[in-house]
């Protein structure tokens, strides 16, 4: 068991080691991390070479479908309202509201980034809103980590809930207590995340002063609003009503605190309603088709998944069809809304298309990161190297299992820089512990949900999508480095908030 503990351990410490230390760009790393890995599978782990070749084989093409499309539809819809000009009609839009910097991290990053996180995932509220705060003269660096940094709780219930629907498929606990369970478990995260991103933006801890009241109201409406909905509705629409409801009331709250730059303010160009509508039209199309396309209407998402290609991959045993949905994409649903978007914005079909190649062009060095990693985890967890690391966790830590049973999600979503994957990885083990322990299954199996939001901020997935983004490829450990800080007090705050919580559950 140790033994294979150590070998499981060796590629995540290669990927701490040459993105954080050495610097190396992610893609090189990834490479010589999938490498090594594919390695180790076949001579530690004894995974048949045809098995391991084929499992990583299926992890590039989940790389480029749909993680990279999803990229690409994110950076094309950002590079579509740019090239169109309705960029700069959204930034005088929140300039308008605002001067503050603070409060427009709050709106962009958080309220914005949530909203996206919510109905489309796949680093799009990453991409998308770390190119708008750069607009706005943020520093690209700072830009990457504070989006990182946001994106941590909308991740529990992004993709339109998909992460915790699919974790009560896998562990057979009733969806709408756990989707409430991990609402509870968020709070007071959702409340903090605020803090530290005004924090981060303003240099330090001072800069919470003269807008301490909006960044408070900006992540309890978040938390309230998620709570509401998963009472009353279910996984699919908590992050989307707690993200909109923040952004209503971060406005709100902007004409009450924040610096006011009068004069600036007057320079500002009003805009239209009309010239508004036109601006934000790609954005407020993914929300309406992804929600068309999503659970919530059964018809069209069951007519749109139907359209879909199904075959084989992996050799090994218990080898499951791999499955393109080819319509259902988040990937098609954003292009889709983008060129109807750019249409309303007044640019003709060639450009369009001609904008989309160009955007093609410029994330091959994001292509090679993303399918060297997922292909990593795919043989990882193939092999059994994911589960030799989580099982020796638990013989470890025995009944203070729960204390690090969001280190297990954390980990699971650093190594495949998914929430869903994550859970999958991981939910039964921690149904498994919890039973084994005679404790709350619902509270341990939400934990990995919640910890999961941690391992988001640092996966090299995400750090790819924020350096892409940012145009800063190659500055990827330099981001990595800036996060971590933020991650460990994260975890930490998790880790001893939920065992505590859990602790006074058992009690009562």
């Amino acid at each position: 068991m140790w033994l294979n503990f150590i070998f499981a351990l060796i590629p995540i410490i290669w990927l701490v080691v040459a993105l954080g230390v050495l610097r190396m760009a992610a893609d090189k790393a990834c490479t010589i991390g999938l490498i090594i890995t594919i390695f180790l599978a076949i001579v530690a782990f004894k995974l048949p070479a045809v098995d391991t070749f084929t499992g990583a084989l299926e992890g590039i093409v989940m790389g480029i479908w749909p993680i990279v499309y999803v990229i690409l539809a994110a950076l094309f819809t950002y590079n579509v309202t740019t090239k169109s000009g309705s960029m700069r009609t959204i930034q005088d839009m929140l300039s308008g509201i605002t001067t503050d910097k603070r409060i427009l991290v709050l709106i962009i990053a958080w309220g914005f980034g949530g909203f996206l996180e919510a109905v489309a995932g796949f680093g799009t509220a990453v991409a998308i809103p770390a190119g708008i705060l750069i607009a706005f003269g943020i520093d690209p660096i700072k830009a990457s980590v504070v989006c990182l940094i946001a994106n941590t709780t909308p991740n529990a219930f992004g993709a339109v809930g998909l992460p915790v629907i699919t974790l009560a498929n896998l562990t057979h606990l009733k969806l709408m207590p756990l989707s409430l369970i991990v609402t509870l478990q968020l709070l007071p995260l959702v409340i903090l995340i605020p803090f530290i991103m005004v924090t981060m933006i303003g240099g330090s801890v001072k800069a919470i002063k003269g807008v301490g009241l909006t960044t408070l109201m900006s992540g309890l409406s978040f938390g309230l609003a998620q709570i509401v909905a998963a009472k009353f509705i279910g996984a699919e629409l908590p992050a989307i009503v707690g993200s909109i409801a923040s952004i209503l009331v971060t406005i709100l709250m902007a004409r009450f605190q924040g610096e006011k730059d009068t004069e600036v303010l007057k320079t500002i160009p009003k805009h239209s309603p009309a010239a508004l509508f036109k601006a934000w039209s790609p954005f407020i199309l993914i929300f309406v088709i992804v929600l068309l396309a999503s659970p919530l209407v059964k018809p069209i998402n069951t007519a749109l998944a139907k359209v879909a290609t199904n075959f084989n991959i992996y050799t090994g045993a218990n080898a499951a069809p791999y499955t393109i949905n080819w319509l259902s994409a988040p990937g098609t649903l954003i292009i889709i809304a983008a060129i109807i978007g750019g249409t309303i914005q007044g640019l003709s079909i060639s450009t369009i298309f001609k904008t989309l190649i160009e955007t093609a062009k410029t994330i091959w060095h994001t292509l090679i990161t993303v399918c060297a990693i997922v292909a990593l985890a795919k043989v990882m967890g193939y092999s059994g190297m994911t589960q030799s690391l989580a099982v020796t966790l638990v013989a470890i830590m025995g009944p203070f299992y729960p204390l690090i049973a969001p280190i297990i999600g954390a980990l699971g979503t650093f190594i495949t820089g998914s929430g869903t994957s994550a859970n999958i990885l991981f939910g039964n083990l921690q149904l498994q512990a919890a039973n084994t322990l005679q404790v709350s299954s619902y509270w341990v199996v939400s934990s990995n949900v919640v910890g999961a939001t941690a391992g988001k901020m640092m996966s090299p997935q995400s750090i790819a999508i924020a350096a892409a983004a940012t145009k800063q490829e190659g500055q990827e450990g330099q981001i990595l480095k800036a996060a971590t800080k933020w991650c460990g007090l994260y975890l930490g705050i998790i880790c001893l908030y939920l065992y505590g919580t859990g602790l006074l559950l058992n009690y009562l």
